[in-house]
């Protein structure tokens, strides 16, 4: 008998961990269930817009010069990683004007620009009062720059 208590109450406390975690509202099993199963399709749907925007993004840098570009905010930094399958002249010096104009100080880098191009960079904020910048801005400013590299008439 305790067995069987014991399973019903671990029963009902993950179905609260679930009615939790999916903002339901739903008071009993069935419904909580749909409430998740519903919360899971909306999950899928945001991931798969995501995932268009970024092949979106990539691609209007240059269709023939797809780049891959993360930055990982660190703890007194970021961490920038850029990628393109193709050697891009020029592109680093407009990669390293956007880390500038965003007040970012290179600590260390590594580039390869033979039959790739590839930065690992890692910078620190130069000013302490910039603390409202995140990786999603340094993002957005290093695609940015890729782009205007591109429209400024890239050399193979």
């Amino acid at each position: 008998m305790v067995s069987r208590e014991h399973k019903k109450a671990a029963l009902h406390e993950k179905l609260q961990l679930l009615r939790s975690i999916t903002n339901s509202h739903a008071l009993n099993k069935g419904s909580i269930i749909v409430d998740a199963s519903k919360y899971i399709e909306e999950l899928k749907q945001k991931v798969e817009r995501l995932n268009q925007d970024i092949a979106t993004v990539q691609n209007s840098i240059h269709p023939n010069h797809p780049m891959q570009v993360t930055v990982e905010a660190l703890v007194k930094g970021f961490s920038i990683n850029v990628f393109s399958e193709k050697s891009c002249q020029g592109l680093l010096v407009s990669i390293l004007e956007a880390f500038e104009e965003l007040g970012l100080n290179v600590l260390e880098a590594r580039v390869s620009c033979t039959d790739t191009f590839q930065l690992q960079a890692f910078a620190e904020i130069e000013e302490q009062g910039e603390e409202a910048m995140d990786a999603q801005a340094v993002k957005e400013a290093v695609v940015e720059a890729i782009k205007s590299w591109s429209q400024n008439g890239e050399q193979d």
